[in-house]
């Protein structure tokens, strides 16, 4: 691998677009090549102030100017599979942001691509793994500091949704952030899911149901639930409660200063998932180039993709069922063993 990852950044949405500004600012190790996008003037804008960067409308172009040596995917899911498969061809380090693939046969896909070449060149961007909130939690799991991890109670909220947000995405777009920290704070697989629908909101848009109330169940009995409720209006909160046998932990109660003045009290709650994870996403990003740059992976592999997946499409099952519905997964091949990996600490 060459001193610094060249990148090309496939996707110059609002998601890509903060990663091409991360990259370009504050990672070291790496720098923006190329940004690819279908909408060649938006893929333009995103460079416009990046010395050497080009600007192209497929990702194949890039990778045949020869000065891409590393790609960052950020487009919707539902085109991940096909940009994936191309990344995976050339052998190349690939930031995918979540999900892997929209479902579990098509993320199995890309496991069995990459099992092919003989090592792992993904990394899925799950951030949560690598908020220093999430961590901390994590490794109060591993030291058996509090005695035996016995449940989690985990909330979800988000201010509003955009327009089209339908009531499957609260388990695909949402949940599957507290699918992913799970597997990642347990160490090991979810096994099922069910999902409880209550009374609903007037602020939700048609078709939604919202909030919802997700059970979960790991492989050792951990008791997992969520409450996922996207059009809370206050704010955007990502917050969770570890329950184990000898006490009780808290994680992402509001930050900033807590005033009192004038008769009130109180601070200002994140408005939304930029604030609240953008460190999160800094560090995501270094540990990506720092282990490409070794030749591995520095976080969430293709593997945890498809288990989210799995996860999703269970959640996605329950929705509509009202039953408790098993995850199913294939057999974890030999490239992946271990425990659902950690991020790095």
């Amino acid at each position: 691998m060459a001193e610094n990852l060249r990148v090309a950044v496939i996707g110059a949405g609002r998601m890509g677009a903060d990663h091409i500004h991360r990259v370009h600012t504050r990672i070291h190790g790496a720098e923006v090549a190329a940004v690819v996008d279908i909408d060649l003037d938006r893929a333009q804008a995103a460079i416009a102030e990046i010395p050497g960067a080009k600007a192209y409308a497929t990702a194949a172009e890039a990778y045949e100017s020869g000065d891409v040596n590393a790609v960052l995917i950020a487009t919707p899911g539902f085109l991940h599979e096909a940009a994936l498969l191309e990344a995976l061809e050339r052998d190349i380090p690939i930031l995918c942001e979540k999900p892997l693939t929209p479902d579990a046969a098509s993320a199995w896909k890309i496991v069995e691509a990459e099992q092919k070449l003989g090592r792992q060149r993904i990394q899925v961007g799950f951030m949560r793994r690598f908020d220093a909130e999430y961590a901390a939690l994590g490794g109060m799991v591993r030291s058996g500091e509090l005695g035996e991890l016995l449940m989690l109670h985990c909330r979800h909220r988000n201010p509003d949704t955009p327009p089209g947000f339908t009531n499957e995405m609260l388990i695909n777009d949402s949940v599957v952030h507290e699918f992913d920290v799970i597997r990642y704070l347990t160490g090991e697989e979810i096994t099922s899911v069910q999902v409880r629908l209550g009374k609903a909101t007037s602020k939700a848009p048609s078709g939604q149901h919202d909030p919802q109330h997700v059970l979960i169940d790991t492989a050792s009995g951990v008791l997992v639930d969520v409450e996922i409720f996207v059009n809370a209006q206050f704010g955007y909160e990502v917050a969770t409660q570890a329950a184990f046998e000898d006490g009780i932990v808290d994680i992402g109660a509001d930050a900033g200063p807590y005033v009192r003045r004038a008769g009130r009290w109180g601070g200002q709650v994140t408005p939304s998932f930029i604030e609240r994870f953008g460190t999160a996403y800094d560090v995501e990003v270094q540990s990506w180039v720092d282990a490409a740059l070794r030749g591995e992976i520095g976080g969430p592999s293709a593997w945890d993709g498809y288990a989210t997946a799995a996860c999703c499409e269970a959640g996605v099952e329950a929705q509509k069922s009202g039953e408790r519905v098993a995850v199913v997964l294939n057999e974890k091949p030999a490239l992946y063993a271990g425990g659902a990996p950690r991020a790095a600490q």
